[in-house]
């Protein structure tokens, strides 16, 4: 197998995000860009050049480019073995579990999540250790300090891999192996809920859709929920993957799932709704007549998920992303569990999963999940709530209103402000930054500032502590506004105003959220001047 060295000048503009490098593909398209970063991760990782790593993505374009490229480029830095979804896919969450259920190295997974595909939309790349969970702060700065000093890269001269067929291909004693995505994974969710229990529901008249938006989800649907529950083919909507995802922005939310919200929302919609996003990690769940917030969602599964079989023995603690609402907190007081609250990023609750402290965790942009795997799982959280609904026996919108009878309400929404100029966002933050000290014990428009601040976060594990991860205005335990500049985007700045306002009083759990929210949404308004200094009057994306 002969081996090429290959001659580059580093590229400036390599640095990962929350979730890895995302650029437009034109930019990864660009002579040696992917090899570089590549390279760069190859370099960075203390394991390099041993055992087997893994390769997989979301299926939208470019992947099957870049995966033959990662193929002979872990050949050329001392690999043995490289195990790659067939096709060329694996979700998220399912490359989480074969990283460890292989006991590969690690695994590079090609996705740009929610963000839209096609040649002129987004690609990316990031890399998860041996545990499932992605490489930590340290880790991905280490990545870029390897990018900026490169000056060369190495890659294989091997024939193309046949992606199509499960089984093993050889070149030189270098072994790559073709499996199928979906049957580990498959196997680990029939371990964990009572699929007997929820086909017996599907036998009794139940009705579901499940939209997979033409992203990877789709097969692993097509199994779980058809094959192996009985559901109706009828069930699943765009489950076939596709490159471009159909045109479609394959972000499992109330403005980009418009058309299974509004079958959801009709006199005659099916009792459940769920959807997936391009990589499989986010999840949306409804009711017929109800949308079921992130965090309601997070709070219900924390009280809820003893009634599975993978969950019997209780849960270790729980833990949310400082954005996501408070309802979690209040489950977890009355449950006696420890709460813990942590920066946006999956990565923050790795370290609470493996040390055991916590069981659950989820975050405000539509993730759940629980120690099973070491990333967010959109199908996983379908299938608690399904496991859920055949425990219970009750309607979604019965659930809710139960939990809210018993814990009170938490009204929430998200704000997306996007594609903004990044002096726009920047001034934004800095307004608002810049009264914190002075917001304490002040009364804005009848709303008592109990604190404001800056999240910082001190790892209970490590130790390590993360600054900047938001700006606070807190009303005691009557509401918040939040406000953050988003990590996901390729595009501009994203801006994002969180608002959240709590109830309790029984005549008050069946208000209109926006109406419940204007308030906040006026006072971050006028506090941090969005409007003025954006041009914008409203947010592109309520969710």
């Amino acid at each position: 197998m002969r081996i090429i060295e290959v001659p580059v000048s580093a590229f400036p503009d390599q640095r990962p995000g929350t979730a890895g490098l995302r650029k437009k593909v034109k930019v990864f398209q660009q002579p040696h860009y992917l090899e570089c970063f590549v390279q760069a991760i190859f370099d960075a990782l203390p394991e390099r050049g041993t055992g087997c790593v893994l390769v997989g993505g979301d299926g939208r374009y470019y992947n099957r480019t870049a995966i033959q490229t990662l193929i002979a480029m872990a050949a050329a830095n001392g690999y043995q073995r490289v195990l790659v979804g067939r096709d060329g896919l694996l979700s998220t969450p399912a490359a989480s579990h074969a990283i460890q259920a292989h006991g590969a190295n690690g695994g590079f997974l090609l996705t740009a999540s929610h963000n839209p595909a096609g040649p002129q939309g987004d690609f990316g790349i990031k890399y998860n250790l041996a545990s499932g969970g992605q490489a930590s702060e340290s880790q991905t700065e280490a990545i870029f300090a390897c990018s900026q000093k490169l000056t060369r890269y190495r890659i294989a001269d091997i024939p193309n891999v046949n992606l199509d067929k499960v089984g093993i291909q050889s070149f030189d004693g270098f072994r790559v192996e073709v499996i199928d995505p979906v049957e580990d994974y498959a196997r680990l969710m029939q371990s964990l809920f009572d699929f007997d229990r929820i086909r017996s529901l599907m036998r009794s008249g139940f009705s579901l859709r499940f939209d997979a938006m033409h992203a990877v989800t789709g097969p692993y649907a097509r199994r779980i929920l058809v094959e192996q529950l009985g559901a109706p083919e009828a069930s699943l909507l765009n489950a076939t993957p596709r490159e471009d995802f159909a045109g479609g922005h394959p972000d499992p939310n109330l403005v980009h799932a418009k058309p299974l919200v509004d079958l959801m929302m009709g006199p005659n919609g099916p009792d459940f709704g769920g959807a997936s996003d391009g990589d499989g990690d986010r999840n949306m769940i409804l009711g017929r007549g109800i949308f079921v917030t992130p965090g309601d969602s997070l709070a219900v599964l924390a009280a809820n998920l003893q009634l599975s079989p993978g969950y019997r023995d209780g849960l270790s603690g729980v833990a949310r992303s400082m954005p996501t609402c408070r309802a979690l907190d209040i489950v977890a007081d009355q449950l006696k569990l420890p709460c813990y609250e942590t920066p946006t990023g999956w990565r923050f609750f790795c370290n609470l999963l493996d040390a055991g402290r916590i069981s659950l965790c989820g975050e405000e942009s539509f993730g759940t999940s629980s120690n099973h795997v070491r990333e967010k799982d959109g199908l996983w959280a379908i299938l608690a709530w399904l496991d859920l609904l055949s425990a219970r026996r009750l309607s979604v919108a019965e659930i809710m209103q139960d939990h809210w009878s018993r814990f009170g309400r938490h009204y929430y929404a998200r704000h997306d402000y996007e594609e903004l100029p990044a002096d726009q966002a920047k001034t934004v933050m800095n307004t608002l930054r810049g009264q914190l000290g002075r917001l304490a014990g002040q009364d804005l428009s009848g709303f008592c500032v109990t604190a404001a601040d800056d999240f910082n976060y001190h790892d209970p594990v490590d130790g390590s502590e993360s600054s900047g991860q938001g700006l606070r205005i807190v009303f005691g335990d009557t509401a918040r506004i939040i406000l953050r500049l988003s990590g996901t985007g390729t595009a501009g700045a994203t801006l994002r105003l969180y608002l959240e306002r709590y109830e309790s009083a029984a005549d008050r759990l069946a208000l209109d959220p926006a109406s419940q929210l204007m308030p906040l949404a006026k006072i971050a308004d006028e506090i941090a001047g969005i409007s003025m200094h954006t041009g914008k009057q409203s947010p592109d994306v309520v969710t």
